[in-house]
């Protein structure tokens, strides 16, 4: 069993005051925080300097999740998930519990359930979906082991994690599927 419990809590303490994370995902390193926090995720959008219009990941441990947050899943969605070899974000219509200021103008949100164990744990403990962005200024291309992303994001969150800082697999960014009553439409392979 790896040994993350430090990380946990003080992934949670920063998480329940409002704060900002640096953590390692399913993807690429992501910059997290309460998805239901609006105050939170203009933070994200501040460290990223990136505009509020363009949407933002979260990340959830389980299918039960989604469905707390989506007003209306077509379960079919979950069976396209169980095929798929990489991970995958899927955009959903009709959001809801989110902060504000996260959810697109359209009332949609993308979602990922997580596998990385690490994630499903912390987002167990914490109870709420996090928001998870690559860690790299808007428009600069993402970092995709820790050692790349840039100081201007480190010294910007409250907490850095330091588990698999040191793990040197090069990352990629999840696919991006929008699921549109049995029909996927992808957006990123």
């Amino acid at each position: 069993m790896v040994d993350f419990e430090k990380d946990i809590e003080q992934c949670l303490q920063v998480l329940h005051d409002g704060g900002l994370i640096l953590y390692p995902t399913d993807t690429v390193w992501g910059i997290g925080c309460d998805a239901t926090n609006e105050q939170a995720v203009a933070k994200i959008y501040a460290l990223k300097q990136r505009p509020d219009e363009k949407a933002m990941i979260v990340l959830v441990a389980d299918e039960r999740e989604v469905m707390q947050y989506v007003a209306a899943v077509d379960l079919q969605v979950f069976d396209y998930l169980d095929q798929a070899v990489k991970p995958t974000t899927v955009i959903y219509e009709a959001a809801i519990g989110f902060a504000d200021n996260l959810v697109a103008a359209d009332g949609s949100i993308a979602i990922r359930i997580c596998k990385e164990e690490f994630c499903r744990h912390l987002i167990k403990r914490f109870r709420k979906p996090l928001v998870s962005t690559s860690a790299n200024i808007s428009g600069h291309p993402p970092a995709k082991i820790f050692t790349a992303i840039s100081d201007e994001i480190k010294n910007g969150v409250d907490y850095i994690v330091g588990y698999r800082q040191d793990d040197t697999t090069i990352a990629e960014p999840s696919s991006v599927i929008r699921w549109n009553n049995g029909r996927v439409e992808i957006l990123r392979p």
